[in-house]
């Protein structure tokens, strides 16, 4: 017999409906705000009231890409006339360039470290929950607590010593530096995480692999991590996340050839007063591979949240 729906139950499925929308919404407001900035003119960034209407023109994203300096005399008409389309816009800006930034170079920074520290605290901690889901530790919940605890300071807290320390060995501003770092900060998360999927997952389907006379890797490899990809999946999300927004490290241990986008973005000033429009369009571009990432990992994700219904 079908359930009826009351007048009661009506109105609050309505104001349910209606409070998502509203978090929705709110939620959005700081996106559209930074991708709107980002097209922008300068002038109309920091209008009050905001600015909502407004021709998009891409000046922001032609600044980022570039170094440049304040002209001191009016560009002649054959000069501006042959120059290409973004001079043109730098030009209007009462701006030349001189050179291209390193924008995209601090961007595959980024890419390069976060993938790897994600790679490396994702299969470590895998291993490593494996580990104390199926096999007895002595002092097992002492272990856990003390790899629990590396997370209950902040970052910042040991970026001195550990500064002292990558300086002695030579691994300041180095990529092995921050991906050794972003692994070390990562992988007491992931071991966590891991361990509540490897729990879930029945352990007489390894039994019955060793039966058939599987080896304790090939029971691992063949049996266990694919039952646990949906927790890889989501563990690795939340990896690459951490890594790639993490700012106060990257600004701390970096200066040129490992810099990555999170500290790089805030410095592009502008001349006078901020240019807003540059750090948006900066922040737009980095908003982009999160989204990807979590994008083709969507289907493992919502798998993730019913992970474990099926119980043995």
């Amino acid at each position: 017999m079908a359930a009826v729906e009351t007048a009661k139950s009506r109105i609050f499925n309505k104001i349910a409906v209606a409070l998502v929308l509203l978090a929705t919404i709110i939620y959005l407001i700081p996106l559209y705000w930074i991708g709107s900035t980002a097209f922008k003119p300068r002038a109309a960034a920091t209008t009050v009231p905001p600015t909502v209407v407004f021709q998009p023109e891409v000046t922001g994203f032609v600044k980022l890409f570039t170094k440049r300096v304040q002209l001191r005399k009016a560009v002649p008409e054959e000069k501006y006339n042959a120059a290409k389309w973004y001079e043109k816009l730098v030009y209007d800006a009462g701006q030349r360039i001189i050179t291209a930034s390193p924008f995209l170079s601090r961007f595959w920074n980024s890419i390069l470290i976060a993938v790897t520290s994600t790679f490396l605290a994702v299969s470590l901690g895998t291993i490593t929950a494996y580990g104390f889901s199926r096999f007895k530790v002595a002092g097992e919940n002492d272990w856990l607590f003390f790899i629990l605890s590396t997370r209950m300071l902040p970052p910042v807290v040991v970026a001195i010593p550990i500064f002292l320390m990558f300086r002695t060995i030579g691994l300041v501003d180095s990529h092995i530096g921050l991906i050794l770092l972003y692994t070390a900060f990562n992988l007491s998360f992931c071991v966590w995480l891991m361990k509540g999927f490897m729990d879930e997952i029945p352990i007489e389907y390894e039994e019955a692999a060793l039966v058939d006379g599987y080896t304790r890797f090939e029971t691992f490899w063949k049996i266990v991590l694919p039952q646990s990809a949906t927790g890889i999946a989501a563990t690795s999300v939340f990896s690459f996340i951490i890594a790639w927004n993490e700012y106060a490290l990257a600004l701390m241990m970096t200066n040129r050839n490992a810099q990555t986008a999170p500290p790089f973005i805030p410095s592009q000033l502008g001349s006078g007063m901020i240019d807003w429009t540059t750090i948006a369009a900066g922040t737009f571009i980095f908003l982009f591979p999160v989204a990807v990432f979590t994008f083709f990992l969507r289907k493992h994700l919502l798998r993730g949240v019913t992970f474990g219904a099926i119980r043995k």
